[in-house]
């Protein structure tokens, strides 16, 4: 038989206190701002867990306040685990929130928006760098798939440790597990990364990730508004559903924002086999990309844009929804 597709997950999330803030200035204190995209991204993640094996939490700077804080990945974790015993009853692969609190990890503050020069280098490193080359020096060779919602400074910052104190073997060896799904260059080591590594894999989502929102352009709306939200997430399933917000950036277009979820639907869709993730250029439902180089392995959003995302909407919201029943039966 078949093994099923389990891949070894790290994200990198830019994640704002619980109780963030949506909107600029005139909105609240600086400190409370943020976008509330990945506190919705994040209980739709932790209901995929069972589907992963996360080996890596790690909270990056966010917009505003620009503050990475694993203290508001704990927060969030706390609420899953009070459902975690009814997801336990469907599927006994759920973590539990201990294993997750043992792999998140506190990223570097204050990089969103800085070049890379600034962040990468000798005496740059961070409890969440080192945590990934302690990672990828483990006798695994599995890939391992680093969904970056945020700045990937911090895996940037674990390259240039390896390349620089590891024999041109060893690094070429763990840069080989080493998978990549950027959503939008958040700081200047995404650039850096493409310049540096012409072999990493890497994906960036300039745009596509758009097909999320929930008034992308040709999708159904009556499936991502605030009725939907309110209906089959935010009320009647537990904690983990009443923290997700009713909306994104923006307060006055609330429904879904989840533009960080599509670097990790790409592999919800390939544990169900409707793509292989070493292959971008097949539909999924994170998108799909083209090469932009072909001696490059280095992958962008193909002409669909964010269409190969929404098309992909009715399924994924089915499938989230009967997660989130899951939470309290």
């Amino acid at each position: 038989m078949r093994r099923a597709f389990r891949p070894r997950v790290v994200v990198l999330t830019d994640f704002p206190p619980l109780d963030t803030i949506p909107g600029g200035a005139g909105y609240g204190p600086p400190n409370k701002r943020s976008d509330t995209d990945d506190l919705q991204s994040m209980v739709r993640f932790l209901l995929y867990t069972n589907d992963f094996e996360v080996a890596g939490l790690v909270a990056t700077s966010g917009t505003f306040a620009n503050i990475a804080s694993k203290q508001n990945i704990l927060d969030m974790l706390a609420l899953y685990e009070q459902v975690y015993p009814n997801l336990r009853r469907h599927d006994k692969r759920y973590p539990t929130a201990a294993r997750l609190r043992s792999v998140t990890w506190q990223g570097v503050s204050g990089s969103y928006g800085r070049p890379a020069e600034q962040l990468i280098g000798q005496g740059k490193d961070s409890e969440a760098s080192e945590k990934i080359i302690g990672l990828l020096d483990k006798p695994d060779s599995r890939p391992i798939w680093f969904c970056v919602w945020g700045g990937p400074c911090d895996l940037a910052q674990a390259l240039w440790k390896i390349r620089e104190t590891r024999t041109p073997i060893e690094a070429e060896r763990l840069l080989a597990k080493v998978r990549i799904y950027l959503i939008g260059l958040q700081d200047g080591t995404g650039q850096w990364l493409l310049d540096t590594f012409p072999k990493l894999f890497v994906i960036v989502s300039k745009g596509n990730y758009m097909g999320m929102f929930n008034n992308a352009r040709g999708a159904k709306t009556e499936l991502s508004d605030l009725a939907w939200v309110n209906e089959h997430v935010r009320t009647g399933h537990g904690p983990l559903g009443a923290a997700y917000p009713k909306s994104g950036f923006y307060p006055e277009t609330p429904g879904v924002w989840e533009g960080d979820s599509p670097s990790f639907l790409y592999l919800v869709s390939a544990t169900r086999r409707l793509n292989d993730p070493e292959k971008p250029d097949q539909p999924s439902w994170g998108g799909q990309f083209v090469r932009v180089d072909p001696t490059l392995d280095h992958w962008t959003d193909a002409p669909a844009g964010a269409e190969s995302i929404w098309r992909w909407r009715e399924p994924c919201q089915k499938d989230f929804a009967l997660r989130m029943d899951w939470c309290t039966t």
